[in-house]
């Protein structure tokens, strides 16, 4: 398949790059961790533009390790007073726990995933809560945190923690 379409693509969006010179920090001090899922589009699903936020994406939008150490560098270094936690509807990580998905991945061309730490759960809602409360009693995280769902039927976020 290779990268051609991609490639192209870029240099139709090279060509009109009007984002010379933005700061890295985050403009509007809010870090945003949520799924990886094609549907999500965090900056337009919250009215921000580029500049205006850090984005970490996870599948399940899970706060991983990986996540914590962006969150200390973004509160600490690029301007980041608040996060958001966002879960969203019909999420695959959701569908079953982590042996499930492995199972699925399987069936699915054959590797084999068992074992590996994935952060799939049926409890979404309990998840949600496991990993704002986390990060709200991270010492090295002094943000204000949030948990919130996102609707990928009608694009309506809600905020529950």
């Amino acid at each position: 398949m290779g990268f051609n379409d991609l490639i192209a693509g870029n240099a139709r969006f090279a060509a009109e790059f009007q984002n010379a010179g933005i700061p890295g920090r985050a403009a509007r001090g809010v870090a945003v961790v949520t799924c990886m899922d094609s549907r999500l589009d965090p900056l337009a699903m919250l009215d921000l533009k580029v500049g205006d936020a850090k984005v970490l994406r996870t599948p399940g939008g899970r706060v991983t390790p990986e996540v914590v150490t962006g969150l200390v560098v973004g509160v600490h270094l690029l301007g980041v007073e608040r996060i958001m936690v966002i879960a969203h509807s019909r999420c695959a990580m959701a569908s079953g726990d982590d042996a499930q998905i492995a199972d699925a991945i399987a069936s699915a061309d054959g590797a084999q995933v068992h074992g590996m730490a994935i952060g799939a759960s049926t409890d979404q809602a309990a998840a949600l809560a496991f990993d704002v409360s986390a990060l709200r009693a991270n010492p090295l995280i002094p943000a204000e945190v949030g948990g919130f769902m996102y609707d990928v039927d009608t694009g309506i976020i809600a905020q529950v923690h």
